[in-house]
């Protein structure tokens, strides 16, 4: 607990002391013995009111500031009017007293408000637990002498040490140096990775072992913690419809029962009399009226879900998302990068006749050299040479097709069986097993380079994995060969598969999906389609999706972007559990509501027909409060 949630426990404490000790007294019958019944009851008020103002003069206060200023209706007021109006009615002298009644809803309200906050505030911790992986500093390399600055004054390039049981302050790669790495804050692995020079590591993650010399890659504001705590900072304000609704519900629902519970209290006794009957059954109304199960349940119920998701590397950017990913019952992945490695090799070379297999590498390597594609890279690794820049007038990239480049004056093309047909070029067709990679030299065929992509270690059991969680359909999008696709699809139990895809087309698959999907509720969809992707030619795809799903710790920064949930580890299994902790989460959220409206409705009706006392109104307003935020809590245990 804070300090100030800990002063509020302490009064509430000391109020209960006193109040358990006024009733106490009170059951003796002293007063009454020794007191005319007016006297006795004027005491005993008086008695009752000092542990009612110690728990309860913030929330008067807080009743009279609103109504003040002009907004009321809140829970503030019904429990100020109520409890109010439960001392008042030792003024009408034909009725019980309810003084004892009054105190306990206003104590009772308290710790059900005290305890709210706990819940709250320990939801918020699992989220602000990812605010601990901003760094504090970064030790850079300059003149030969290390100095630590803030992460904000590092540039690209710049060499920064980062010591055992630092946190990593910026993305970068290890030029000196290996240790093992924790990744837990980001990816919600337990068991620590291993850095050594050429490897990636990412800001945020701790050193654990040894000394790395890291040459930074990007600066802070585009780094992976940077990223991360933005999109953290920001889920809160993306609330899902069901919060939303709850929100409207409770802004018109709290004048509707202030208004039923004054007509209530004052019409029925001006034809049958019982001013303090009626006015009691008006007061215990009001008690059992007041919405805050609903109003803190929900928005905790989805906070915790994404807090819970957060602790697994899953980032949730809102709880509107989450709920849209509680009702996909289709997912669409991308292949390359998503359910393959997106570490591409040259497998085989398939030189043409009278062509040699380094002249044929050499052409497509001089092509590629202007490329970051991972197919370009793996052409380069191949050729193993330096590549001779000066040889290239120029190279441009044809939008999934290859490229077209010039080299030593003649025009050479590496690509699929399009840019062959493109540039009339007549081509060799075998038996290829990967991707192909047909080189084309001055219009002449100099052969094929087949290029093997490996499928990630956990992708058939993300699959699987989905189709248990309740996934109808799974689809496979992808620009590569319909038989390299189509062995992907059935070695992984994908359900349809879309090869050969120019960007364009994806989202042109995906939008037909989605009109199936209509279709299959009669134009009205009930259930959502989920993309999965980690390029910047998926971007597009993932806002066009009913919920998008980015790689993030190898995935592009638009994608990540354009994406409404990230995976931080890259994993797809990752996918199946975040649609499990999106389905637990609102099926808490709608346990919360019909409880809570059950509840109360009942107890309305019975408060309205005089059978209800104040002591059950107590309980369908603080009970289902702290019922309905214990089952919300347990959102967070994902």
């Amino acid at each position: 607990m804070n300090p100030k949630q800990k002063r509020w426990r302490n009064r509430i404490v000391v109020a209960l002391i006193l109040f358990f000790a006024v009733c106490a007294f009170e059951a003796t019958g002293h007063l009454e013995r020794t007191l005319d019944r007016q006297n006795a009851l004027l005491v005993e008020f008086s008695l009752f009111f000092i542990p009612y103002l110690i728990a309860g003069y913030d929330v008067l206060a807080k009743a009279a500031k609103n109504v003040a200023r002009g907004h009321g209706l809140d829970e503030n007021f019904l429990m100020a009017v109520a409890t109010i109006g439960a001392f008042a009615l030792v003024f009408f002298p034909d009725s019980e007293p309810h003084m004892a009644e009054g105190a306990a809803v206003m104590l009772f309200y308290q710790v059900g408000e005290l305890f709210q906050s706990y819940a709250v505030g320990k939801s918020r911790k699992s989220i602000a637990a990812m605010m601990e992986i901003a760094p504090e500093y970064a030790n850079v390399m300059r003149d030969g002498q290390l100095e630590r600055v803030d992460p904000f004054e590092v540039a690209p390039n710049d060499i920064i040490v980062v010591k055992p049981g630092e946190r990593i302050p910026l993305d970068g790669a290890v030029v000196e140096g290996h240790s093992r790495i924790d990744t837990a804050a980001l990816t919600g692995e337990s068991v620590p990775r291993s850095a050594q020079v050429g490897d990636e590591v990412l800001s945020g993650c701790v050193n654990l072992t040894g000394t790395l010399t890291v040459k930074v890659l990007k600066p802070y504001e585009d780094s992976t913690v940077s990223r991360i705590l933005e999109m953290v900072e920001n889920a809160a304000d993306k609330k899902a419809r069901t919060e939303n609704f709850i929100t409207r519900f409770a802004r018109y629902y709290t004048p509707i029962v202030v208004g039923l519970a004054a007509v209530l209290a004052f019409v029925p006794p001006l034809f049958v009399g019982g001013w303090a009957d009626w006015i009691l059954r008006g007061l215990t109304f009001l008690v059992v009226s007041c919405p805050c199960a609903l109003v803190i349940s929900v928005p905790l119920s989805f906070f915790g879900g994404i807090g819970g998701a957060s602790r697994q590397g899953i980032l949730v950017k809102g709880s509107n998302y989450l709920e849209a990913l509680a009702k996909a019952d289709t997912v669409v992945f991308d292949k390359t990068g998503t359910l393959t490695s997106g570490t591409f090799e040259v497998t085989e070379l398939r030189p043409g006749g009278g062509v040699t297999p380094e002249e044929l590498l050499e052409a497509a390597a001089h092509a590629e050299a202007n490329s970051n594609h991972p197919i370009a890279l793996s052409v380069l690794a191949a050729y193993g040479k330096p590549v001779d820049r000066q040889r290239i007038a120029f190279a441009e990239e044809v939008s999934g097709h290859g490229v077209q480049a010039q080299v030593d004056g003649e025009v050479v093309l590496v690509g699929n069986d399009k840019l062959m047909y493109m540039h009339n070029v007549d081509y060799e067709v075998g038996e290829l097993v990967g991707t192909a990679l047909h080189v084309a030299r001055g219009g002449r065929y100099l052969g094929t380079i087949l290029i093997g992509d490996t499928v990630k270690a956990d992708a058939a059991q993300a699959i699987d994995d989905l189709h248990a969680a309740g996934v109808k359909r799974t689809v496979m999008l992808t620009g590569d060969r319909a038989d390299v696709a189509a062995e992907v699809a059935r070695t992984l139990h994908i359900d349809e598969v879309r090869a050969e895809l120019l960007p364009e087309n994806k989202v042109a698959e995906v939008e037909r999906l989605l009109d199936e999907l209509a279709e299959g509720g009669q134009g009205k969809r009930s259930r959502n389609l989920a993309f999965v992707g980690d390029g910047i030619n998926d971007a597009p795809v993932l806002m066009r999706a009913d919920i998008g799903i980015a790689m993030g710790a190898m995935g592009s920064d638009a994608a990540i972007e354009a994406a409404d949930v990230v995976l931080m580890d890259d994993k797809p299994t990752k996918i199946a559990r975040a649609m499990r902790i999106a389905r637990k989460t609102m099926g808490i959220v709608w346990q919360n509501i019909v409880f809570a409206l059950g509840v109360k409705f009942a107890v309305l009706v019975l408060a309205a027909l005089g059978i209800a006392n104040m002591w059950m109104a107590v309980f369908a307003d603080v009970g289902v409060a702290v019922i309905a935020i214990l089952n919300a809590m347990r959102a967070m245990r994902s």
